[in-house]
């Protein structure tokens, strides 16, 4: 089973959470909000964008790239680990 089928769930609540953070920019342009404050959003729009984007990179390498289940100790899945560990800290 694939890690986007497995995390369905969570993965499609963090969408919705970013498609209401979206809805928010929005309507600050509409209403004429202080540029401050739509900034503010969009920061939050882009963070958890970027969160969910490590979120599935993550699942993408552990999964199809390192199989969890053959040697989790080995060099492949640490050079794996660090992959991500670099990706996380990118996207933050």
């Amino acid at each position: 089973m694939a890690h986007t089928t497995r995390d369905k769930k969570k993965l499609l609540n963090r969408t919705r959470r970013i498609r209401g953070q979206i809805i928010a920019v929005e309507k600050s342009l509409e209403e004429e909000h202080d540029c401050s404050e739509v900034l503010m959003r969009i920061a939050a729009c882009r963070g958890a964008i970027n969160s969910l984007m490590a979120e599935i990179i993550e699942g993408h390498i552990r999964y199809h790239v390192v199989d969890p289940d053959r040697k989790p100790n080995s060099e492949t899945a640490r050079a794996a680990q660090e992959v991500i560990d670099v990706v996380r800290a990118y996207l933050k």
